[in-house]
């Protein structure tokens, strides 16, 4: 095997691939990289045995056609450090050399016969979705999985496939993340409901590994794992196992809530400086809402205290709510400063509902006072 690559782009393409190689694993082949040269291309694929990619290796030149396993690390080192425009890489069936013009190393690769396989992407019944939604998506719901759960139910995201839609769900049990966008089956039989739990760590994955915001995506659910393919990467990742919480049921009624319209960027403002004086022992800030202001309030034993005043187009009832100001930063950071959003309040002990108008829903659990 042998070709010759553009050091940069085969640094891009193979930093992507880095992050879905374990850095320990009672497997040490999988600390490699699988690099498989044909006339049809390149293509580059990595695995942990729970999510693998495959991604076309642009910029490279094939001399002669076969696979080589590229040691994650040291492979990588050679990308960064080389300042080689160009490198060659060959295979002669014990040792990798990697070469260019002003620098060349020799290092030890395993036999590619061993690497675990990176399926191509042969589904019959996908949806087919915009990158630019689903990377919305992912960005907006994976802050809200349960990082403690990677294994279970609650430290993925729930997708929903259904009709002409697809809906984003994440929560650690203390609040709750909802993206829902368009989406369409690729047949009339695929258009069923389906659903699926598709670990963290995926998706931030499939959201670095897609670039290209014009293209569309396939999104195709099996029985045991979900495979994404947009034009020049396929993904697979095995399902979460355990049964997601009945989510509907989080969102309080809506008809005994009181509204209140709000500008991301000064309400971001507001909540960064009434946490200053938040702590691990003491969380909590108070919202009140009333009189065409909120007022946050909060207050530490050694932290000192923080009162923030912000007008607003409100002058229904007052409402007190006391928040963890961490979980609303989470909620603000992923939308533009610019926009609005609609606050859903009721009561002290009631969720806190956060809308946009791109079908976008956040829900926030509230803290007790004595607790906060």
């Amino acid at each position: 095997m042998r070709l010759k690559c553009d050091r940069e782009q085969m640094l891009h393409v193979f930093q992507i691939a880095a992050s879905v190689a374990p850095s320990r694993s009672p497997k040490p082949i999988l600390q490699n990289a699988k690099l498989s040269a044909t006339d049809d291309g390149v293509v580059l694929m990595a695995t942990d045995l729970d999510v693998g990619i495959r991604i076309d290796a642009g910029g490279c030149t094939v001399e002669t056609a076969g696979d080589v396993l590229l040691p994650i690390g040291r492979f990588l080192g050679i990308l960064r450090e080389s300042s080689d425009e160009q490198l060659t890489i060959e295979w002669d069936g014990g040792r990798t050399r990697v070469w260019g013009q002003r620098s060349e190393f020799q290092l030890p690769s395993a036999n590619p016969e061993e690497f675990p396989t990176v399926e191509a992407f042969r589904a019959d019944k996908y949806y087919e979705l915009s990158t630019r939604f689903f990377k919305e998506a992912v960005r907006r719901t994976v802050f809200a999985t349960d990082s403690e759960s990677t294994r279970y139910a609650l430290g993925g995201v729930l997708l929903e496939l259904a009709g002409k839609s697809m809906t984003a769900i994440a929560t650690d049990g203390r609040r709750l993340a909802k993206q829902t966008g368009p989406g369409a089956a690729s047949s009339p039989e695929g258009s069923g409901e389906q659903a699926a739990i598709v670990p963290t760590r995926a998706m931030q994955l499939m959201d670095r590994a897609l670039t290209n915001l014009e293209e569309d995506l396939a999104l195709a659910v099996c029985d045991n794992d979900v495979l994404l393919k947009s034009s020049n990467t396929t993904i697979f990742a095995r399902l979460v196992e355990g049964r997601f919480p009945k989510w509907r049921d989080v969102f309080p009624a809506s008809d005994a809530s009181a509204a209140v319209d709000l500008t991301v960027g000064p309400f971001f403002s507001a909540v960064r400086q009434a946490a200053i004086v938040t702590s691990e022992e003491r969380r909590g800030v108070d919202f009140n809402f009333g009189a065409g202001k909120v007022t946050l309030a909060a207050h530490g034993a050694e932290l000192g205290e923080s009162h923030i005043e912000l007008p607003i187009a409100y002058e229904g009832p007052e409402i007190l709510i006391t928040l963890d100001p961490r979980y609303l930063s989470d909620f603000l950071k992923v939308l533009d400063p610019d926009q609005t959003f609609r606050l859903q309040l009721q009561n002290a002990e009631t969720a806190a509902v956060c809308e946009t108008d791109d079908g976008y829903a956040y829900v926030i659990m509230p803290l007790a006072r004595s607790n906060a």
